[in-house]
């Protein structure tokens, strides 16, 4: 169904016109939810079996949507220690230099983001300590897979790169914008995933696929039921919808508060979806039905500056979905679930990085995940091992080590990263002789923090390093102005004003009363671009060949 929209307002339900800085697209919800009825016999999962008397055997899930290329990064591998230790990644979208490459926010390919993000590293560290994965194609702001990729052959090779990439068993589909609204891309789509999916029913595996869409209080647009009809069409096995109870615009009336037109628009999406199947010879009975729903809120304030929805809306509007029977939960995102800063003067503007709204100590997750105690189905080779031990068996090897060996008499630049007993950690700020496993009892007494484990066949990362002779070497004789850029010990430098005769050795123990302060890993990639990347280390960041101490 669709809504009259007011000029320049963002569709109900779609992550809204602006979020500051990056990426802080519409939520979408992620996949997990198998089935509610799964055939037996030749692995075909039951398609035509569904009826009205199905049994719902999936539990209901809780699982935050997580920006990854947002700015600030948000820590989403530290989720494994908490009671919500499940995430949906977004967004995979086409990639500006080749649409049938799928790409994180068009910023990262699969392979940069290996590297740049240590992505790969960072969701096997969630798996380590319990949480799981799903993967979100598409979004408002890039061109989902389907759209800019037209080669059906090549679309479904990309979304396999994907799932094969990161070995997930559930996958979310965005659908915003000309995802939702084009049509072939829809068909395209809709083959590409009902063939995906069909190839790994022979393989032995499972591939749970939740579709995400945007909702009024009136059900969904007529652009949404389209695109679900077509997956249904293709013979998809759907595990759910996902609708984003957010941005409603005028589609809200005046009397509705945030938490009653998020309850019609669920109940209203209910009742449409379950036309969808009866079109498409599959009878569903009500709980089951509600079983394949799913919501998402934006948590505290959205995109449409007087749509808040508070902490007390999401306890209400939880304990309402837990009622029904609603198959998952979802919020955009968990790098806002936070309370803003002093420092975040204007809350009515949407931060990536904050709710908007004070929280206190309580957190949206906490309020929204109560009753849903399923997890995201996970991928055939998901890291479920126990964390391991300090004192590792084998000393670490610099053919199969990602970054350079800690080594105790190299210098270590803030953001620099090292492996030590089988982990990667990366430096805090600038360190020497610290050992990074080294045990403390609070975060703040070591300069490393850990990363994650070192993967199964993993080989050195090229890292920009300095070339000899970049920068002079410090001379307690020279006169330095505000900026200018030494080598000492190794460890470039960079003045904070006119100095003469201050050594950079004290920045470390004095770093607020010295004038010298070492540059960062990240700054040093800014100089020497990949160009002047090197596999091996150079003198300040370790040796690659030392073995364990």
């Amino acid at each position: 169904m669709s809504v009259t929209q007011r000029e320049h307002e963002p569709p109900p339900g779609s992550r809204g016109a602006r979020e500051s800085n990056r990426r802080l697209s519409p939520l979408r919800v992620i996949s997990a939810a198998v089935v509610a009825v799964i055939g037996i016999g030749a692995g075909f999962v039951g398609f035509q079996w569904l009826s009205a008397g199905a049994t719902v055997t999936a539990k209901p899930w809780f699982a935050s949507y997580v920006d990854v290329t947002a700015t600030p990064r948000f820590a989403f591998e530290q989720m494994g220690a908490t009671k919500t230790p499940d995430a949906v990644l977004s967004f995979v979208v086409s990639s500006k230099s080749d649409a049938c490459t799928p790409s994180w926010g068009a910023a990262y390919t699969v392979d940069e983001a290996r590297s740049s993000l240590d992505l790969d590293r960072r969701i096997a560290r969630l798996q380590q300590q319990g949480g799981s994965v799903a993967i979100s194609f598409g979004g408002l702001l890039n061109d989902e897979l389907a759209v800019a990729c037209t080669n059906e052959t090549k679309l479904e090779a990309a979304y396999s790169t994907v799932v094969d990439r990161y070995q997930v068993g559930t996958i979310d589909l965005d659908l915003e914008g000309a995802g939702l609204s084009d049509a072939s891309a829809g068909e395209r789509r809709a083959k590409a995933i009902a063939s995906l999916q069909e190839q790994r029913r022979q393989e032995g595996k499972a591939l749970a696929v939740w579709v995400t869409v945007p909702v009024a209080p009136d059900g969904m647009s007529t652009d949404a039921t389209n695109a679900i009809a077509a997956l249904l069409a293709a013979k998809v096995d759907i595990a759910g919808v996902n609708v984003m109870t957010m941005d409603y615009g005028t589609s809200r009336s005046a009397e509705q508060t945030m938490l009653d037109a998020s309850e019609a628009s669920v109940t209203a999406a209910q009742r449409q979806l379950g036309v969808l199947y009866t079109r498409a010879g599959i009878n569903l009975g009500g709980p089951s039905l509600w079983a394949k729903i799913g919501a998402t809120p934006m948590i505290g304030q959205n995109d449409v500056k007087d749509e808040i929805f508070t902490v007390a809306d999401a306890k209400a509007f939880n304990a309402w979905a837990v009622s029904k029977g609603v198959g998952r939960m979802s919020m955009w995102s968990a790098n806002r679930d936070v309370t803003c800063g002093s420092n975040y003067v204007d809350t009515n503007v949407v931060s990536d990085a904050c709710s908007g709204v004070k929280q206190g100590e309580v957190t949206f997750a906490s309020q929204l995940s109560t009753g849903f105690d399923g997890r995201i189905s996970l991928g055939e080779k998901a890291v479920t091992t126990s964390e391991p031990s300090a004192a590792a068996e084998a000393p670490d090897d610099p053919a199969t080590s990602p970054y350079a060996i800690w080594a105790p008499d190299a210098s270590y630049l803030k953001g620099t990263k090292v492996v030590w007993h089988h982990n990667v950690y990366v430096a805090k700020w600038w360190t020497k002789g610290d050992v990074p496993d080294n045990p403390v009892l609070k975060a703040w007494e070591t300069p490393w923090d850990f990363v994650g484990p070192v993967l199964p066949g993993e080989t050195p990362i090229p890292q920009p390093t300095l070339p000899p002779g970049a920068y002079p070497e410090w001379s307690g004789t020279a006169i330095y102005d505000k900026a200018a850029r030494v080598l000492f010990d190794g460890v470039p430098f960079e003045a904070k004003w006119w100095t003469q005769g201050e050594s950079p050795e004290a920045a470390s123990s004095a770093p607020d009363s010295s004038p010298w302060t070492p540059l960062t890993q990240d700054e040093i990639d800014a100089i020497m671009p990949s160009g002047g990347a090197s596999a091996s280390p150079s003198p300040s960041t370790g040796s690659g060949d030392t073995a364990n101490q």
